[in-house]
């Protein structure tokens, strides 16, 4: 998201701004919401509806749906697929940002590399920006882990040979592989459902503590897009144009200008293209390419990647105090607990400047905007 603030209407306020943020948004393993109670069959509408569920009952509007992938639904998904475990473990969790990478960020352009590109954006030199990472919750998680089962007996019906029972899979036509599609969809519809909801507590949030509405704050959604998703697109293929089933995991699109399916207003620029880095160095907006389109499926990375496990990230942090660390490089950090923090700090991922430097090298997406943290809240 973008706003009508800048850099220095934020710094004196950025504490107020991280605590009010964890106040609003329920973060943490297991986190839900008291004040938001679905039933069975209103959680179906949001599996079926997506993010414009979210906006008719009243979280954002109607033109944040323009800025995320899809509008925020993906057709055919259909609830019936999902497991009723599944559905009990997503309906006290929507509208909270989770644990592990999971982050809502407030920071501000550092560096402009293309000043046409990130006018149409909205973007400009030192203006405060909002970025939001998290999905579909446990629902996604169960619904992944019911479909592993699937899969494994459908590979060995199929007579599929798995190098690794982690590559369980289906022919996509199958039964099975079109029963999982369709419960897949739910899971990235209840992820922009949650986003969205989240987005507009950002807003709330940004409202209570500069005592300001929505037209002087210009909170905008620049764009919404997946990470981890599995999509029916068509690509040319040795010259010829082919229906695929497109997979990114941890990859995300970066499709050209005058694709079909990015927003009207950027089909002169790409698609927006977001690769976060972690909490002490910086994140990027870059758009897409037509060289993503004839190498990658229309695809580049998600983010900077992990370099040190989980557990290897507490083995290093100890004995020091990571959350004063990077307070003393102006970065105010608020986490569920002090585990998290420790599992994210700065030295567990790769340096996102070096893989940014990658991909646009390699021309798969281009540098728009380099994004420094004064703010976040950790799950």
């Amino acid at each position: 998201m973008r706003s009508g603030l800048s850099r220095t209407d934020i710094q004196g306020r950025i504490r107020e701004l991280v605590e009010t943020l964890f106040a609003n948004i329920p973060s943490g393993v297991g986190s839900h919401r008291k004040d938001l109670k679905l039933s069975r069959e209103e959680e179906r509408r949001v599996l079926k509806k997506g993010a414009k569920w979210a906006v008719e009952k009243g979280f954002g509007s109607a033109e944040d749906l323009d800025h995320i992938e899809e509008r925020g639904c993906i057709d055919g998904a259909d609830p019936d697929r999902v497991s009723e475990r599944a559905v009990e473990r997503g309906r006290a969790q929507l509208g909270t940002l989770g644990s592990g990478n999971h982050f809502v960020e407030v920071g501000y352009v550092a560096e402009v590399f293309d000043e046409t590109v990130a006018r149409t954006l909205g973007l400009w030199k030192d203006q405060a920006t909002i970025i939001v990472h998290t999905g579909s919750r446990g629902l996604g998680h169960q619904v992944c882990d019911d479909y592993i089962r699937v899969m494994l007996d459908a590979a060995r019906k199929y007579q599929i040979e798995l190098p690794d029972p982690q590559l369980c899979c289906a022919p996509v036509s199958s039964p099975e592989g079109k029963r999982y599609l369709e419960a897949m969809a739910c899971a990235a519809n209840f992820a922009f459902t949650n986003r969205q909801m989240i987005t507009h507590w950002v807003r709330e949030t940004f409202g209570q503590v500069f005592r300001k509405g929505p037209r002087d704050l210009k909170l905008d959604l620049i764009y919404d897009v997946c990470h981890n998703i599995a999509k029916i697109e068509t690509h040319t293929v040795n010259g010829k144009k082919k229906k695929l089933c497109v997979h990114r995991k941890g990859a995300t699109r970066a499709f050209p200008p005058n694709h079909p399916d990015i927003p009207s207003e950027y089909q002169s620029i790409g698609q927006p293209v977001l690769i976060p880095g972690d909490m002490g160095r910086c994140s990027y907006v870059l758009v897409g390419t037509e060289r993503a389109m004839e190498e990658t499926f229309g695809s580049t990375c998600h983010g900077a990647g992990r370099v040190m496990s989980r557990h290897q990230a507490i083995k290093a942090a100890r004995g020091r105090a990571i959350v004063r660390e990077l307070e003393d490089k102006g970065i105010i950090v608020k986490g569920a607990s002090r585990g998290t923090i420790v599992e994210e700090m700065p030295e567990a991922y790769k340096d996102v400047n070096d893989v940014v430097n990658v991909v646009h090298h390699a021309g798969i997406s281009r540098k728009v905007a380099k994004l420094v943290p004064m703010g976040v809240i950790k799950g």
